[in-house]
């Protein structure tokens, strides 16, 4: 497996500072606005661009949640095996607010699709944008788009992004894995 670094350490923290300040270009106090991280890993990118908004803007006012999308996934009876689900946190309404979505890597959309179905549980927001670390531009099975994004990456099918975050992992890194080509046959 080859691996190349996408975004790492300091490269990384100023990815989210520039997605921070685009935010806050849009939604300026955020008195409506919300944030949601997708479970499972779009949590530790939700909190991160919390704490960063939190200590540029100088509040603790700012609303952050956590979503999970296990049961509305369209893939969720085709797993093998019992399926364990996150919790959710949200704790807050979102009828009339500001939503904005938070992932760590767009690929197909299709879990973008599934973290919509399960927002509506909650109300029915005035709007959703959507925030991602990685941008897969290509083999998008959905006509989903990202707002705010940290990167693009061109990579194909049977190649794989990683992120990986201090908080679970003991580092920040983003990494694009690819099988190494085989050699030509004459």
């Amino acid at each position: 497996m080859q691996k190349r670094t996408l975004l790492s350490g300091q490269k990384l923290q100023i990815t989210i500072k520039r997605l921070c300040h685009q935010l806050i270009e849009n939604h300026t106090d955020f008195s409506n606005t919300v944030l949601i991280g997708i479970q499972p890993r779009g949590t530790f990118f939700a909190d991160r661009v919390h704490q960063e908004l939190t200590a540029i803007l100088k509040t603790e006012a700012i609303k952050k949640g956590h979503l999970d999308i296990t049961f509305f996934r369209d893939d969720f009876r085709r797993k093998d095996g019992l399926v364990t689900a996150s919790s959710n946190t949200i704790d807050f309404v979102i009828e009339g607010k500001q939503v904005i979505l938070i992932d760590d890597v767009l690929w197909t959309g299709r879990t973008i699709r599934a973290a919509m179905d399960a927002l509506l549980a909650y109300g029915r927001p005035e709007s959703v944008e959507l925030m991602v670390l990685i941008d897969r531009r290509f083999s998008r099975h959905l006509p989903i788009e990202a707002n705010y994004i940290g990167m693009r990456v061109d990579s194909v099918d049977s190649q794989k992004v990683k992120v990986s975050w201090i908080e679970n992992e003991a580092e920040d890194k983003v990494i694009l894995l690819s099988e190494p080509s085989s050699p030509k046959r004459p």
